[in-house]
């Protein structure tokens, strides 16, 4: 399943939040890409994805072992590794980035404190350069927003050569998620869109719009026929 593509995983760990973006020409990206545990870690699989890599890769970060070290075991057991492109950030934000030798140009990444981008089948480089110097540059930002923004300047950078078709957005925190009994904060998809990252960041207005709270006992988190 080739899911060629651009990602970025991150974490704030003062805000104790994990998180991964990813845009692609590819339908539904959001079910194959993004990963994640709070206070473990998260995961991007991509390319020739490898949808193992996500359960097994937090089964082994939950165990304690650091992102570089996740990324060895998994791809050494992989006899298609060389298709293969894979994201770390682990619980103390240590970041490691894979690119297989036989993932389709531009393919690559780039890694640094508490985040990990990588991107295949790019117009270029700049597309993983602008994921990695946007987040850096918006610290002190939201998890979230920061992620969104390093999707946009990528994508302004080139993106993916074949253009856009989906988007997704996951970020967990413990018990940072809908009315403090879940750990996921976001997760929002767009699986087809002519501009799926504008769909995006209007879905995760509307949510903060609609998930201000996260008391167990606020009726902003009633659902289904009760909240009519």
């Amino acid at each position: 399943m080739l899911v060629s593509t651009y990602s970025i995983c991150a974490c704030d760990l003062e805000a104790r939040q994990w998180g991964v973006a990813v845009q692609s020409k590819f339908l539904a990206v959001g079910c194959i890409v993004p990963w994640a545990e709070p206070l473990v870690g998260v995961v991007a699989t991509q390319a020739w994805a490898n949808p193992r890599y996500g359960p097994d890769g937090l089964a082994l970060l939950r165990d304690g072992m650091p992102a570089d070290e996740v990324v060895e075991r998994l791809t050494a057991a992989d006899e298609e590794r060389g298709r293969r492109q894979l994201g770390i950030v682990d619980a103390e934000g240590r970041g490691a980035s894979y690119t297989g030798d036989e993932c389709r140009e531009w393919a690559g990444g780039r890694t640094g404190r508490g985040y990990a981008a990588q991107g295949n089948i790019l117009v270029s480089e700049e597309t993983v350069d602008e994921l990695a110097e946007t987040f850096e540059a918006t610290k002190g930002k939201r998890l979230p927003e920061r992620l969104l923004d390093c999707l946009d300047a990528a994508q302004a950078a080139g993106g993916d050569r074949r253009g856009q078709q989906s988007a997704a957005l996951l970020v967990v925190g413990p018990e940072q998620g809908y009315a403090g009994l879940s750990d996921v904060f976001v997760d929002l998809r767009v699986d087809d869109h002519e501009r799926p990252l504008a769909e995006l960041r209007r879905l995760y207005e509307l949510h903060q719009e609609l998930f201000p709270a996260r008391r167990a006992d606020d009726e902003t988190f009633t659902t289904g026929r009760g909240s009519e």
